[in-house]
């Protein structure tokens, strides 16, 4: 009976947990593009990127294909894979709900791995249900990168399915998850990390005398050869594109002893802005006491587990602060995948490392007593109202809205006001992002991506040279990086957003305004006003302003 009663309040809990996602997500529908959310590689970059893809013809084009509005001819292949259901979302509905949809999807699935795998291999007896339910809501309400999709918070549910079939068990629905999961997240962004994570699992169940459990091994290798078949366009550019790209200049390892242990405990304690996990004012002091429990208590035998992830949390941290150590530089230098492939990503398991490790200290408090089982639930609901504060209608209220950034009306103005096919001409900008050009269709020389060809890096770079010899910052972030291909000013370093009330004025612009024009740009979008047009060889045509943009857009034509 007591059981029953149980079971029962655990379905109400799970019913609230619904309830709770939709009212989280319920801003992006509710209030449409005046909803607010992330910037940094997500409206300045991954939305754009969709928006062009769609329209370009070329969602299904070749792996030779190029998108010809942006920087005179992107590759293809940097977009990705048609096969992603996110681009889907994108194609069938407006961005900002397609944007919703994606986030109710991941948060919903999050939520539901997070459970299933905590009820079946973590946390099983009934009276622990609050401690599931609760670490599950709290897990699925991180505030994930939200392209990533499923690529970190599917991981819990990855995990149900490889330890179901590890067990033994032989039920449709492991082979389904592992089927339909490379869908729905990146390989690169997560799952690459996590499927060779299982690889070592497998090897040392071998090396301990468990034996060869063909089938979990087969299982890595089918989820393994999906990724591969869903993302063969990110695997024909690793190993068989002979082309170049920008990330044949990007070099990670260059950071002192010093500070790579500096960055160790920075991770450690706050985690990364791509895998955000909120942990270090409720979950961290709680693990480091539950350790402390453990270990007065001397429960190491009973607690393995538990303490194993508090070593590769641990581990995590440290191997992606040591990944930019400057002494992998001649490995680095003779191996170039080790530059182009972001092996430091292995800290992306640490989401669901630190939120198992959240369950394991709640279940270990409980055992403490009535008093302890009480405190575990304040702990549970405080670190679900530090998340809520997280929602990016909160957190960024004070960047400009969906409808603020891409500034549709504006830009339509000054489309309407150039008078031109926009095919005819490019375009760059300075003090805004690319994307937001990219997003209303202007043909630009500038962009943000992943990789580009390697030549017109260099091609571009003679637009900005002497900007970056002003300024030692953005030249190595350009020259070891470029993935961010903007106008760099010295004056404005490494700022892309001035909205409209923005006092700042451009005083030493220095253009190489005859290489913009070779390239084919005739206009320069600036968010600020540039008091030596002159010298750059820039006509101011019109300022534009808008209510409903975040922007006061200064149009100048190259006239060289």
């Amino acid at each position: 009976m007591l059981n029953r009663e149980i079971l029962k309040h655990e379905k109400k809990m799970i019913f609230f947990s619904f309830l709770a996602i939709a009212v989280f997500v319920s801003p992006y529908f509710l209030l449409g593009e005046n909803a607010h959310m992330r910037v940094h590689d997500n409206l300045d970059s991954n939305i754009a990127w969709y928006k062009v893809l769609i329209r370009s013809g070329e969602l299904f084009g070749s792996v030779d294909a190029v998108v010809p509005q942006i920087i005179n001819g992107l590759p293809r292949n940097a977009f990705g894979t048609e096969f992603s259901l996110i681009v889907w979302l994108h194609a069938l509905f407006p961005s900002i709900y397609a944007y919703g949809l994606s986030q109710t999807i991941t948060r919903v699935f999050a939520f539901i791995g997070m459970y299933l795998l905590l009820k079946k291999h973590f946390i099983q007896a009934p009276e622990w249900a609050w401690i599931r339910v609760g670490v599950a809501l709290a897990f699925a309400l991180t505030p994930f990168w939200p392209s990533g999709m499923l690529s970190t918070l599917g991981m819990p549910l990855a995990l149900w399915a490889f330890l179901n079939i590890r067990d033994g068990e032989r039920s449709w629905v492991n082979y389904l998850v592992l089927t339909l999961l490379p869908f729905y997240s990146s390989l690169v962004l997560g799952f690459f990390f996590f499927l060779s994570a299982m690889g070592m699992v497998w090897l040392v169940d071998v090396v301990r005398g468990k034996g060869w459990n063909v089938r979990f091994l087969l299982a890595i290798v089918y989820m393994t050869a999906i990724y591969l078949a869903v993302e063969y366009r990110l695997v024909h550019s690793l190993l068989f594109s002979e082309e170049p790209t920008s990330r044949d200049e990007y070099f990670h390892a260059r950071l002192p002893l010093w500070w790579v242990i500096r960055l160790t405990f920075k991770n450690y304690v706050l985690g990364h802005n791509h895998v955000m996990t909120v942990h270090a004012f409720v979950i961290l002091p709680v693990t480091l006491f539950a350790l402390f429990v453990v270990w007065k208590k001397k429960l190491w035998k009973q607690e393995r587990l538990f303490l194993f992830l508090h070593i590769l949390n641990f581990a995590l941290s440290t191997w992606y602060a040591f990944w930019f150590y400057k002494g992998w530089l001649p490995l680095t230098e003779r191996f170039d995948l080790l530059d182009k492939f972001n092996f430091a990503r292995y800290h992306f398991l640490r989401p669901i490392v630190i939120y198992v490790l959240f369950a394991f200290s709640l279940k270990i408090l409980w055992r403490e007593g009535e008093v302890w089982r009480r405190i575990a639930n304040i702990l549970i609901v405080a670190q679900l109202l530090i998340l809520a504060s997280f929602n990016e209608e909160i957190i960024f209220r004070k960047k400009p809205s969906f409808k603020e950034f891409y500034a549709e009306k504006q830009f339509r103005e000054i489309k309407e006001y150039i008078g031109l096919p926009v095919e005819t001409y490019r375009v760059a900008s300075i003090g805004i992002h690319p994307a937001i050009a990219q997003y209303n269709g202007f043909y630009t020389l500038d962009t943000y991506n992943n990789f580009y060809p390697l030549t017109y890096k260099h091609q571009f770079r003679k637009i900005i040279e002497h900007e970056l010899e002003k300024n030692e910052k953005l030249k190595e972030y350009f020259d070891e990086w470029g993935g961010r291909c903007y106008i760099f000013v010295d004056e404005l370093g490494k700022h892309y957003m001035f909205k409209k009330n923005s006092k700042k004025e451009i005083q030493n612009l220095r253009l190489n305004t005859d290489a913009f024009y070779e390239m084919g740009g005739r206009y320069i979008f600036s968010a600020l006003p540039i008091k030596n047009t002159e010298e750059n060889q820039l006509k101011l045509e019109k300022i534009f302003h808008s209510k409903e943009s975040a922007w006061k857009i200064h149009l100048y034509k190259a006239t060289p």
